[in-house]
């Protein structure tokens, strides 16, 4: 079994893909988020990173906080790369327009759009779910993705730039599983929702594509309650236990992939080399949807 020990953030050196380009990001604090700000950074973007930095009562693991999100900001400064920071709940959007309004006063314009925002509201079997586990887990993982399209969709068809819209699914876009019916509901909507705004944002050069990923080694699988989720058959399962299960669903043999190996799937999706890419539901997933 292989165990990849790295943490999220950093990759290759930049080749200027993104030169010029603005980059607003959701989830940025940590994790996935601030592996494809830096990512982005390295590529040559300037970034807008957005995240709520605040605790959700349903969620049972630690979520990010205002110093991860600082973290971040001097990750991208430390490239060299201008970056503003929002603390803001992706729900609330009215303040998804004022950040968007105030991107394009400081930067002049909009280029890309990273939904990354996403938590696990806990597990249950579908009917055993809260309201509070069901509503958290779609109005985050879901209506915050439609929030941030109303904000900065107005915004990228007047720049009349074209650009690139990414959202976050994951491989339970496109199936089920025990006890996730919440996380999967919102990830299968968040595929119908980017192929809707295929149609509608061709004619303005506006791309929309999701990134589906298996198990990527973040806070929200690198937790407590992730590995007794897996491993219920032991009292205190540690990493390396949640490993033999996770790993069990990926053809390749590895139990998660890193956040830089989705961040560097954004920056292609992002980029000119994938100019005519829209429609499409990327799995970088080692293998799980074909198993």
């Amino acid at each position: 079994m292989t165990i990849l020990n790295n943490r999220p953030g950093g990759g290759t050196l930049g080749l200027g893909r993104l030169e010029g380009k603005v980059a607003i990001i959701t989830g940025a604090a940590r994790g996935q988020g601030r592996s494809h700000a830096v990512r982005l950074a390295e590529e040559g973007a300037d970034i807008v990173a957005i995240d709520i930095c605040s605790q959700i009562a349903s969620v049972d693991y630690p979520m990010a906080t205002p110093e991860d999100l600082e973290e971040t900001v001097q990750r991208v400064e430390d490239l060299d790369r201008r970056i503003v920071a929002h603390q803001a709940d992706v729900r609330d959007g009215a303040a998804l327009q004022r950040i968007a309004a105030a991107t394009v006063a400081e930067f002049g314009h909009i280029d890309v759009v990273v939904g990354n925002q996403g938590i696990f509201s806990k597990a249950a079997l579908t009917w055993e779910l809260s309201d509070a586990q069901w509503h958290d887990t779609l109005s985050v993982n879901l209506t915050g993705y439609f929030e941030l399209v109303r904000a900065v969709v107005p915004a990228m068809i007047a720049g009349e730039r074209g650009g690139s819209i990414i959202f976050t699914s994951s491989v339970l876009g496109t199936k089920g599983a025990w006890h996730m019916s919440h996380y999967a509901a919102a990830k299968h909507g968040v595929i119908g929702l980017m192929q809707c705004l295929t149609h509608e944002l061709a004619p303005h050069m506006i791309r929309v594509n999701t990134i589906n990923p298996t198990m990527v080694l973040t806070p929200m699988i690198d937790n407590e309650s992730a590995y007794h989720l897996f491993r219920p058959d032991l009292d205190a399962p540690t990493l390396e236990d949640f490993a033999v299960p996770s790993q069990a669903g990926n053809l390749l043999p590895i139990p998660w992939v890193e956040a830089v190996d989705i961040s560097n799937a954004v920056v292609w999706l992002a980029s000119d080399e994938a100019r005519y890419v829209t429609g499409v539901a990327l799995p970088v997933d080692a293998g799980a949807v074909t198993k």
